[in-house]
């Protein structure tokens, strides 16, 4: 699998913010990535050098419009720690406009 095709996009969202002053990024990834996986697809994409890696596979939620019952899809979360000296320019500055 090569690296674009196991992360997929970041999580943006209030929880994920306040893991960067942990310096903890969070990726939506392949869900069959392993942790070796996302660790050098990291890596290989933004240059930086990452001590751990922590993944979860999110539940997907029951959904309901009318009589319609259904339910999302399941992903994929990564949580990347990366060395105190690194960072990834795609986090930083957003969120700050208000």
């Amino acid at each position: 699998m090569n690296a674009r095709s196991v992360i997929i996009r970041p999580v943006i969202s209030e929880k994920s913010y306040a893991l960067l002053a942990a310096n903890k990024y969070t990726f939506r990834v392949h869900d069959r990535a392993s942790k070796t996986q996302v660790r050098q697809a990291i890596e290989e994409i933004f240059g930086v050098r990452v001590l751990g890696v922590r993944t979860q596979n999110v539940k997907p939620k029951p959904k309901r419009r009318g009589y319609s019952v259904g339910k999302r899809r399941q992903w994929k979360k990564a949580v990347v720690t990366l060395h105190a000296d690194d960072s990834i320019e795609l986090f930083e500055g957003q969120g700050t406009d208000g």
